[in-house]
């Protein structure tokens, strides 16, 4: 099990601007059935009172509606009400960037690779001193709740 978090990043280059790093998610591949790792998954969400609004199986989506095979891939709409209701009493659009994914796919090695938005990243163009700190606060959940996947308790 690979117990280090990685940082995605994707270079962002503006008109007369260096290239910069931006990190979009954090990510953990753990080495345990794709049920196992949703069910581990759920608990650690629920242990930092998370909880689950959307679970979208993009293998069964794209089986119906494509016709095609696709790889186990889940996406987890998550929301912690307290931290939702504080950002959105600061910023009532904030809503066009909720819940938080977190998503799990299944690897070529039969691995499952974790992965949570870092909403700090995701919502840097909000300006407001509160979401800034939701977005901090959310920030922290979701990557203790990534490292917790899969550990023994």
């Amino acid at each position: 099990m690979d117990v280090n978090l990685r940082l995605k990043t994707k270079n962002f280059v503006g008109r007369g601007q260096e290239p910069a790093q931006m990190t979009y998610h954090f990510t953990k591949t753990v080495d345990m059935s794709f049920d196992d790792a949703v069910m581990s998954t759920k608990e650690a969400l629920k242990r930092h009172n998370y909880r689950v609004l959307t679970e979208i199986d993009m293998k069964a989506n794209f089986k119906k509606e494509l016709n095609v095979d696709f790889r186990p891939y889940l996406i987890i709409g998550v929301c912690k009400p307290q931290l939702s209701y504080r950002a959105l009493l600061a910023e009532d659009k904030l809503g066009t960037m909720l819940p938080c994914n977190v998503v799990l796919q299944q690897q070529e090695d039969g691995r499952i690779e974790v992965s949570a938005v870092d909403p700090v990243a995701s919502m840097q163009a909000i300006t407001h001193v509160v979401v800034g700190q939701v977005a901090q606060d959310i920030r922290s959940d979701l990557e203790r709740v990534i490292n917790e996947v899969g550990n023994s308790d």
